[in-house]
């Protein structure tokens, strides 16, 4: 049991479809409540750290060099609001815009700060992402570059996701829930709410919370790791979220709702005579480079008591899986595939890459994360609940990287000493809001796989990390979470969704290739 500490003052944790129609449900067990759409299964992808600049900037249109996968888009290809050419060759910024190719797909890891992502948008003029988010300089195999932050990838390397975004729905209008890093995006999809947190290791709270109240509960804006789960480290602090908070999974099951998170190198390599688990399993990444697979500050579910795993205990058996048991909802990727292969697999799933396949720049890559992405989808259209299936691929944050879109703000914050996206604010809190919560923040990828996806589309409302929250609150009749959550305020993700679709077409499916993100087989 972690014995919670109180924190006096403020600190900074450095860190349009078939609208009301029911149908029956799917034959999924512990799946009790009707559906709102023919989605009884919602699996959500949560990779890392992209803008959509950075991935989608000159969509659709690829370079096409000789000795790179080829990308040619549709003649019906709907326009993105991307990188014209006044964003490419006359930007505000200190530098243009400039293509990364295939060959450079590690780079360094850009700074993705809660303020520093503010300043870069100065007030809404977003020229100085050089000055404040940039990190040109890193570690071989790294590839180091000036004005980094400024670079983008096209067609022909992140080519599995133009070529989803040919065959189904993609955003050009969706942010990050707050500016910051991993943590807060990951609780933002949960929870849509940072604000709760209580440092239970505040000696080395350079981590911590912010604007905290007078019982020390404040708002998570970097990468704290959770307090309940042996695998966090010493070099971050620990945080909890107070016991009042709710996410999706205390929302699910009140329902009766099977769900889980899964995440690569959950499984321990080892407990020790207490119990207490070690997560040591290591994977090389595209350059060589070994990576702890597992990451605890990307597991949203371990900051709540009431959804965590501490011990990293693994499911009593695959029949249990998406039940409550031993394992909480918590477990290692394999079990995920143990369900689906047993005709098990739960309602509502998120799924999160060992980290050298999460797309996070520094450790991992687009190739590296592109076989993951691949793999999986491949491998759910073979299920045999693909056509009740939704795949949303989301990401937690923008790792600071360039993208020309001014997010709208529709939560204020005025911390002086950590908001700076105008004049040492981010407007000023309304009544009954947190502080520290400054959001939208970036612009970022998002995309929809499913039979019941529209083909060939681009969603350009306004949608946000919450708004995946809400389709799952709306589809399965959950309810909000409460307490000022986003959720309350995201835009739907239905638009992206066609379901006067015909029983015939359900069967739509695309085979990529892993390695080049070429398309292997289209039915549908």
């Amino acid at each position: 049991m972690f014995k919670k500490s109180l924190i006096a003052g403020s600190i900074a944790l450095g860190i349009a479809g078939m609208c009301g129609a029911v149908f029956a449900p799917a034959a999924v067990a512990g799946t009790s409540t009707h559906t709102k759409t023919p989605i009884k299964h919602v699996v959500v992808i949560f990779q890392e750290n992209v803008s959509f600049d950075h991935y989608f900037g000159t969509y659709p249109t690829a370079m096409n060099p000789a000795d790179e996968p080829h990308f040619v888009a549709r003649q019906d290809t709907p326009q993105v609001n991307g990188l014209n050419d006044a964003a490419l060759n006359h930007n505000t910024n200190s530098a243009n815009p400039f293509r990364l190719s295939r060959n450079e797909s590690l780079t360094c890891d850009e700074d993705h700060n809660y303020t520093h992502e503010q300043l870069a948008y100065n007030g809404g003029l977003v020229d100085k992402f050089v000055e404040h988010t940039t990190r040109d300089t890193c570690s071989a195999p790294n590839v180091s570059k000036d004005n980094l932050v400024m670079g983008y990838y096209d067609g022909n390397t992140v080519t599995a996701l133009w070529n989803y975004a040919q065959n189904f729905a993609m955003s050009d209008n969706s942010y990050d829930t707050t500016f910051g890093p991993s943590t807060p995006g990951a609780l933002n999809l949960v929870s849509g709410q940072t604000w709760g947190a209580i440092s239970t290791d505040p000696a080395t709270d350079t981590y911590g919370a912010v604007g905290t109240d007078a019982n020390g509960v404040g708002t998570v804006i970097n990468d704290p790791d959770p307090t309940y789960d042996d695998c966090s480290t010493s070099k971050y602090p620990t945080v909890s979220m107070i016991d009042s908070n709710k996410n999706v999974g205390d929302l699910l099951n009140a329902k009766g709702i099977t769900w889980g998170f899964f995440e690569g190198g959950f499984r321990p390599t080892s407990w020790d005579a207490n119990g207490k688990a070690t997560c040591g399993a290591k994977s090389a990444n595209i350059g060589g480079v070994m990576v702890s697979d597992y990451i605890p500050h990307h597991q949203p579910f371990q900051y709540y008591k009431s959804t965590s795993n501490p011990h990293h205990l693994p499911p009593s058996s695959v029949r249990m899986i998406g039940k409550t048991d031993q394992a909480n909802h918590q477990y290692d990727l394999s079990d995920f595939w143990a369900a689906v292969d047993a005709g098990n697999m739960p309602a509502v799933s998120y799924l999160k890459a060992a980290a050298y396949q999460d797309g996070h720049a520094g450790y991992s890559d687009p190739l590296d994360e592109q076989t993951f992405i691949v793999s999986t989808i491949n491998r759910l259209e073979k299920s045999r609940d693909w056509d009740s299936t939704a795949v949303i691929i989301a990401y937690d944050d923008s790792d600071g990287w360039y993208d020309h879109v001014m997010p709208p703000i529709v939560k204020q914050s005025s911390d002086a000493s950590h908001d700076g996206l105008a004049n040492g604010s981010c407007g000023t809190v309304a009544d009954g809001e947190h502080q520290d919560r400054c959001g939208y923040g970036p612009r970022l990828p998002l995309l929809v796989i499913s039979p019941w996806a529209k083909e060939n589309y681009v969603d350009h409302s306004v949608t946000d990390q919450s708004s995946i929250l809400r389709f799952v609150e709306d589809n399965w009749n959950l309810g909000r979470i409460g307490d000022t959550s986003f959720d309350q305020l995201a835009g739907s993700l239905e638009g992206m969704f066609d379901f006067s679709r015909h029983h015939h077409d359900h069967d739509r499916r695309l085979f990529l290739d892993p390695t080049t993100g070429q398309v292997r087989f289209h039915h549908g």
